[in-house]
């Protein structure tokens, strides 16, 4: 790459050189963007793939081995419906009740 020297461009004409630059970089992008779309599309085609097809089974989520919900650990006992996995922060109601003496295996389920 040659090094041009700047130092004589006063700041309107570098302004100028940055827009003309940046105009060049946009269009550059836009060439290289539709040569990379005519190699996808000629690749899916080879495969016997449409466009579509890939890009339906390429964004759908995949779940980790150990991504599944833990199922709860611990019950408040006076409310049954509220549950805790014993991860992440403590609900009110077992800190709560850690606080007042209870032991974390009074609120264990089951």
């Amino acid at each position: 790459m040659a090094n041009i020297d700047l130092s004589s461009y006063n700041l309107s004409e570098l302004k100028s050189l940055q827009r003309e630059i940046e105009k060049a970089m946009k269009d550059r992008q836009g060439e290289e963007m539709q040569k990379a779309r005519e190699r996808i599309l000629a690749i899916a085609k080879d495969a016997g793939v449409s466009v579509e097809e890939l890009l339906v089974t390429t964004s759908k989520k995949v779940k980790k081995a150990g991504s599944q919900k833990s199922p709860p650990q611990y019950q408040n006992p006076e409310d049954t419906s509220q549950t805790w996995t014993g991860r992440g922060r403590q609900p009110r109601w077992l800190a709560e009740g850690l606080a007042n003496g209870k032991k974390l295996d009074d609120f264990r389920m089951g």
